[in-house]
């Protein structure tokens, strides 16, 4: 294979897992909306704030392996990355974190009822 295809190649893989980093990214803050209640308000600004940091990094990748040059790969690869993510990883641990939310929910309501 020639080297600009390999090139290419590792670019893409980058997008793949820089989605995949992302979404981990904003598990961290739907975990944090799990266990401590926000407001409309907040939730707005700390998703402004997150899109903001996964543009800059998606920019990032893009301006440091590739020249600044935008190439429709890359940008698909992130969102197949995060996708991925989502729907492998993503989608089980914030049930399984719902489920010890609400065993947690259970056992303080039971304590203060006695």
């Amino acid at each position: 294979m020639s080297r600009s295809i390999l090139y290419e190649i590792r670019l893409l893989y980058m997008s793949f897992f820089l989605g995949a980093f992302l979404m981990a990214s904003y598990d961290v803050l739907r975990i944090l909306r799990i266990f401590i209640r926000h407001s409309g308000l907040a939730i707005g600004i700390e998703d402004m704030i997150y899109w903001f940091y996964a543009g800059s990094m998606t920019f990032g990748l893009l301006y440091r392996q590739n020249d600044g040059k935008l190439r429709a790969y890359a940008v698909a690869g992130v969102f197949i990355g995060m996708l991925l993510y989502d729907r492998l990883f993503s989608r089980l641990l914030m049930k399984g974190l719902k489920k010890v939310k609400n065993y947690f929910k259970i056992k303080v309501t039971s304590k203060k009822s006695r």
